[in-house]
C-alpha cells in the first residue's frame, strides 16, 4: 500500500441520496433515534439550510459526525436558458464533467419541473435528440432530487413547483432504484409533499421494472408509446423488440388496477408520414382498449439531422378526432421552450458516451451521404 492510498480520506456520504427510510436507518446506525431523519429533510428540503451548524436540534455531537462523515452536494447550474414562453431550461454539471438538463415549465394553475434521470440515454429511440447523444451512466438519487432543490431554490418561495415529471434525460425505469428513492422524497410530507398524482414517471416499455414500480411506488405513469403496432414500433422504439406491444398493454393494464389511478397516460409523436394516418389511429383504438388510457399526442420538435418532420395541424385534428370519437380522451401537447431546445425530444447536455452511438451515427450519416 502506497503513502497515496494510505492518507486516501473514506466518500463522504451525500445526504440527498437518502429518502426517509434510508435516512432512519442511517440514522439508527449511528445509535440515533429514527425521528432524527423527519429532522434533516425540513432543514434541507423545507428550511433549505444545508450547513450542519444550522441544524440546531441536532445535538453537537452528531452534528460533529456529520461534517467530519457526511454532506449534502446537488449537481451544479452551469447555464441557464429563457424561452419567450417562460420556459427556463438549466444545464447541471455533475460531479464527473457531464451535464444533464432541467426544464421548469410554468403555466397559469401549475408550474412543472421536467427532471433527468440519467446522463444521456440507454435507449435508441430515433426521433428523440437525447438518445443521439449516447449514454454515460445512471445518476444517483441525489443527482436527481438535486435538480428539483436547485430549480426550487433559484426560482424562489413565491414560485412554487407543483408537478414533476421524469421525462428529461434518459430511461427513467433503467434507473430503478435511484429514481424511485428521489420520487419518495419529492412526496414526502417532510420534504416536498406533492401529491401522487402531480409526480409521473415517463417509460419506453420496460416492461419487468413497470410491473416492480407498482409494489414500489405510487405514482402516475406516462408511456412513451409512438406507434400503433409492433412493425412499426420496433423502428421508433427498439425496446419494443425485447417487450413487444402485447407485453406493455398488459403490464398498463396491471398498473393502472393499482391504488386510486385512473388511467396511463400514452405519449405518442406526430411524424408525418410515418406514423399519422387516419389507419394508424383505428389501430391506436383497438391497441387501447380495455386499457383506461389518456392520449397525449406530440408535434414532433425537430433537431438537427433528424430524418423526420411534424405532421401538419390537419392531420394532427384528424387523429385526435378518430381518438376522441372512440371515447379515448386526447389531447394535443402545446410545444414549450422550442426556441431554447427545451422541448420533448429535444433535451442533449454534454454527454461523455460511453455507448459510442453518436460515433455510429455520425459514420452512418457520413456513409448515406456517400451514396
Amino acid at each position: 500500500m502506497n503513502s497515496a492510498t494510505a492518507s486516501a480520506k473514506p466518500a463522504l456520504i451525500n445526504l440527498l441520496d437518502l429518502d426517509r427510510k434510508g435516512l432512519q436507518a442511517f440514522f439508527v446506525g449511528l445509535g440515533e433515534k429514527p425521528f432524527r431523519a423527519t429532522q434533516l429533510l425540513k432543514w434541507i428540503y423545507q428550511e433549505g439550510v444545508v450547513d450542519f451548524d444550522d441544524m440546531t436540534n441536532l445535538s453537537k455531537s452528531l452534528r460533529t459526525h456529520l461534517k467530519a462523515h457526511c454532506e449534502i452536494k446537488t449537481p451544479e447550474i452551469v447555464a441557464e436558458q429563457l424561452a419567450s414562453d417562460g420556459t427556463c431550461k438549466w444545464a447541471m454539471q455533475t460531479h464527473c464533467g457531464n451535464k444533464v438538463e432541467t426544464v421548469y415549465i410554468p403555466e397559469e394553475r401549475r408550474a412543472t419541473l421536467c427532471i433527468s434521470s440519467q446522463v444521456g440515454c440507454a435507449l435508441a429511440c430515433s426521433f428523440c435528440s437525447t438518445a443521439q447523444q449516447g449514454f454515460n451512466r445512471n445518476l444517483s438519487a441525489g443527482e436527481i432530487i438535486g435538480q428539483l432543490y436547485l430549480a426550487q431554490k433559484r426560482l424562489g418561495p413565491e414560485r412554487r413547483i407543483t408537478n414533476v415529471v421524469m421525462m428529461g434525460m434518459g430511461e427513467p425505469l433503467l434507473n430503478f432504484d435511484n429514481v424511485v428513492a428521489a420520487m419518495n422524497l419529492m412526496m414526502d410530507d417532510f420534504a416536498y409533499g406533492l401529491s401522487k398524482r402531480r409526480v409521473t414517471i415517463s417509460t419506453s416499455g420496460v416492461v419487468p421494472a413497470m410491473h416492480r414500480l407498482g409494489q414500489a411506488c405510487d405514482v402516475s405513469m406516462a408511456v412513451s408509446l409512438h406507434a400503433p403496432n409492433d412493425a412499426l414500433r420496433d423502428q421508433l422504439v427498439p425496446i419494443n423488440q425485447k417487450y413487444p406491444l402485447a407485453e406493455l398493454m398488459e403490464a398498463c393494464r396491471e398498473y393502472a388496477k393499482i391504488g386510486p389511478r385512473k388511467h396511463i397516460t400514452f405519449e405518442y409523436v406526430m411524424l408525418a408520414g410515418v406514423n399519422d394516418s387516419l389507419e394508424d389511429a383505428k389501430t391506436l383504438v383497438k391497441l387501447l382498449k380495455n386499457v383506461p388510457s389518456k392520449v397525449n399526442l406530440i408535434p414532433f420538435n425537430p433537431f438537427p439531422q433528424s430524418p423526420y418532420r411534424c405532421s401538419d395541424t390537419a392531420t394532427i385534428l384528424k387523429f385526435r378526432d378518430v381518438l376522441h370519437n372512440a371515447g379515448i380522451v386526447t389531447t394535443i401537447r402545446k410545444t414549450r421552450g422550442e426556441d431554447i431546445d427545451a422541448a420533448c425530444g429535444q433535451l442533449v447536455g454534454q454527454v461523455q458516451d460511453k455507448s459510442r452511438r453518436h460515433l455510429k451515427l455520425q459514420n452512418a450519416r457520413m456513409e448515406n451521404h456517400a451514396v
